[in-house]
């Protein structure tokens, strides 16, 4: 029999497109919950504030916001579920998440035939792919040609793509979505607790899903955010879905809303996880007292702050998110992106390469609004390059950096 030595795992600085260095009070509220079955009274009052928090950072009166257990995929996987085979989609694709979201869709929507004919990537005659190029963000006027030509019953925009470090238009969207009679679902996994939003200013998207570890920096595995509309709610119950599990009505029992309205507590649930309840409960607290707004424009302020170093060390910024820098690297680094990110993750440095072509580097700063865990993240970067055969003053960068952070701040809110 095999013995095994306990896990250990040491603190890394996380830098990339998310997960984000979870804040420790929520590490803290996690470890102290108590061992509780999930009728106990205290886990379902977090419950029923996780979701009177929860449509407070939507921004939404929608009674069908709760968290799905899971990742961001979990969520996404509930808002695609409403999509029916033989349903009519138009999905905008520019870059590696909006395309395994598009790649979901093409499996919900496709017909038996379709699936069998090529069942890990169907092709079905109701779906079209607009694929705008990497780097690129999606325009409004990109999403009224298409939805004008095909005239959709759905429509699905990620807000903020990762893969490239873009912001779609998102009120593009929802305009074309009103005009062509189209319901929209929106995957928002990088912009919920970001970007300074409210999902009721854009009424013609029925469905928006997110993930617990990016904005609002709880744990992976814990609860994915997700809000659905009445008119969603009123088709899915026309119409249901092939699921159980991501059910969005059945999946809203569970956080007692029934028939569009919270039930008393006590309501039985599936088994849901007392420290999960507690550390989502922790990271919504946090978040709504640190302000939607202000978080948005404080990421926009730091963001700033590492655009400007990066580029002082002769990178190109090819992003516009502000908790996420895509870059190029200096010409004499070129083709040496991996192995940079290699070498930072190697030293406990979390970065990120992009997952598509062309190769870039991303770095983060999920939960890093500070001057001094920004300048860390500058100063390891920096290093790192130097390694690699880079030519430019450290210590010029750094001065810079600090000549920023002296300047009377006047942060702006991130792009919706």
């Amino acid at each position: 029999m095999s013995h095994f030595p306990a896990l250990e795992i040491p603190d890394t600085l996380a830098a990339g497109p998310g997960p984000g260095n979870t804040d420790p009070r929520v590490l803290q509220r996690l470890c102290h919950t108590g061992v509780a079955d999930h009728m106990q009274a205290d886990v379902l009052r977090g419950m029923v504030e996780c979701k009177q928090m929860l449509r407070q950072v939507f921004g939404t009166d929608n009674a069908y916001t709760f968290g799905v257990g899971g990742t961001g995929f979990s969520g996404l996987d509930c808002a695609l579920s409403m999509i029916l085979p033989g349903d009519t989609v138009v999905a905008f694709v520019n870059g590696t998440f909006s395309g395994l979201d598009a790649l979901t869709i093409r499996m919900k929507a496709a017909t038996r035939e379709e699936l069998a004919a090529d069942p890990l990537d169907p092709q079905p005659a109701g779906v079209t792919v607009v694929q705008v190029p990497h780097g690129q963000s999606v325009s409004g006027e990109v999403v009224e040609a298409a939805l004008a030509e095909h005239r959709p019953m759905w429509a699905f925009l990620a807000h903020w793509e990762t893969g490239s470090g873009r912001i779609n238009d998102l009120q593009g969207f929802n305009d074309a979505c009103a005009k062509h009679g189209a319901m929209g679902i929106v995957d928002a996994v990088s912009s919920l607790g970001v970007a300074d939003f409210r999902i009721d200013d854009y009424p013609a998207v029925v469905a928006w899903a997110s993930c617990p570890q990016k904005g609002v920096l709880c744990l992976p595995l814990t609860y994915a955010p997700v809000s659905f509309s009445d008119q969603a709610i009123a088709l899915l119950g026309q119409r249901g879905c092939h699921t159980y599990v991501h059910h969005p009505i059945l999946e809203a029992r569970h956080w007692g809303i029934v028939n569009g309205q919270d039930v008393a507590a006590g309501t039985y649930h599936r088994t849901h996880s007392a420290y999960a309840v507690a550390a989502l409960h922790e990271a919504l607290r946090i978040l709504l007292a640190h302000g939607v707004a202000q978080k948005a424009a404080d990421y926009a302020y730091h963001e700033r702050a590492l655009r400007e170093a990066v580029t002082a060390m002769g990178c190109e910024v090819t992003s516009n998110m502000t908790s996420l820098v895509v870059l190029n690297l200096p010409a004499r680094l070129a083709g040496l992106e991996k192995a940079l990110v290699g070498a930072c993750r190697a030293e406990g440095f979390g970065i990120w390469p992009t997952l598509s072509e062309p190769v870039q580097v991303r770095i983060g700063i999920l939960n890093q609004l500070t001057q001094t865990a920004v300048t860390e993240i500058v100063s390891r970067f920096a290093d790192a390059m130097l390694q690699m055969g880079a030519a430019f003053d450290k210590p010029a960068v750094l001065d810079a950096l600090g000549q920023y952070y002296a300047l009377p701040e006047t942060p702006q809110a991130a792009v919706a």
